[in-house]
């Protein structure tokens, strides 16, 4: 958090402002130490040098350590050194001011800045919890090219995250409050991932989640297995316990070691394949797989499930209707190309 803060301050104009007030100033004060040393040799030694130096760029003027009445020329540099020095001193003092103000008003219209493009989020997800496994659903998120909003209590581990990505939208909030749910977005949200490191928290985040808008899909972690009924209560549309999981994957490493390497594959590459599924709009004029003529490098149609039922690898002359789900296979900017063909927004 520090680091990140240094940097911030080190790449703000009013902090190289500084910088380079600082060295005009040091040059000006060199300069003028050397001349009147010179000027006033040799009954002016350096510290009386520097001293007359510094009381003339200050303005404190307690008159001329260094004898300057036989001097024109002297006088005339005098000049100089306090019109350039004192320029140079106030202009540090005013960079300094600006900067200390800069930085709590560019936190504050960040944030304004923030809040806005969260209200004008639509078909966007929400992860409540940035930890562990939060961090690897935000990444998927990033990978697809999905827009999501953050809701972090823990300050540590939101800094984290924001560390390696910046541009996340984000609240420092709890995320089982309302007020933070709404802020979030949550009435234009597609779903939200209750996925903090505590059970009892997701089913609070669940259960407020679906008393503010029952349409959004929410996906909540539990640790222990035992709590899966308690979240299907809470609203819980989807349940997933790491642990189970993981058993599962170890297992299936073991019987079924090829798909298991595919599915990996799929899942490390940024731009690589996924599983995807998409919605055909209520917009969509029904229409046969060949005249979709959907067929891309880009994206492979899998299965439709209609109806409650699932069609696998369906014919060209099977009828693609408003309300069906597609299965495909495809790149982030194949599902784009997808959607784009169905019409989906």
């Amino acid at each position: 958090m520090r680091r990140r803060g240094l940097s911030k301050v080190v790449r703000s104009r009013h902090f190289r402002g500084l910088i380079y007030g600082a060295a005009l100033l040091m040059l000006v004060t060199a300069l003028g130490t050397v001349v009147y040393h010179e000027i006033g040799s040799p009954a002016a030694t350096w510290i009386d040098s520097f001293y007359f130096t510094f009381i003339t760029i200050a303005t404190i003027g307690y008159g001329e350590t260094v004898d300057l009445s036989t001097h024109p020329m002297g006088r005339l540099f005098t000049v100089f050194i306090a019109i350039v020095g004192i320029g140079t001193m106030s202009y540090l003092f005013s960079t300094l001011v600006a900067l200390l103000i800069d930085s709590d008003l560019n936190a504050e219209l960040r944030k304004k800045r923030m809040e806005k493009e969260i209200s004008e989020l639509k078909g966007h997800y929400i992860v409540c919890g940035i930890g562990r496994v939060g961090s690897n659903v935000a990444q998927e998120m990033v990978k697809t090219h999905r827009q999501f909003v953050i809701i972090e209590t823990d300050r540590a581990a939101l800094d984290n995250w924001l560390e390696h990505h910046p541009r996340s939208m984000h609240l420092h909030e709890d995320a089982a409050d309302d007020e933070a749910l709404l802020r979030a977005g949550l009435a234009h949200a597609a779903g939200v991932f209750a996925v903090t490191g505590d059970d009892s928290h997701n089913l609070m985040i669940a259960l407020s989640v679906k008393l503010l808008n029952p349409k959004v899909r929410v996906v909540v972690r539990v640790h222990d297995i035992r709590n899966t009924n308690k979240a299907k209560r809470a609203g819980a549309d989807e349940i997933v316990s790491p642990d189970f999981t993981g058993g599962m994957r170890i297992a299936s490493a073991m019987v079924r070691p090829h798909v298991v390497n595919f599915m990996d594959q799929m899942l490390r590459h940024d731009d690589g394949l996924r599983v995807e599924e998409v919605l055909v709009p209520n917009s969509f004029a029904s229409a046969t797989l060949s005249e979709l003529n959907p067929k891309s490098k880009d994206y492979l149609l899998m299965a439709i499930h209609a109806h409650d039922q699932w069609v696998f690898n369906p014919p060209d002359e099977h009828v693609v209707q408003a309300g069906a789900v597609l299965v495909i296979m495809a790149s982030p900017d194949g599902r784009a190309q997808f959607e784009k063909m169905l019409g989906v927004r």
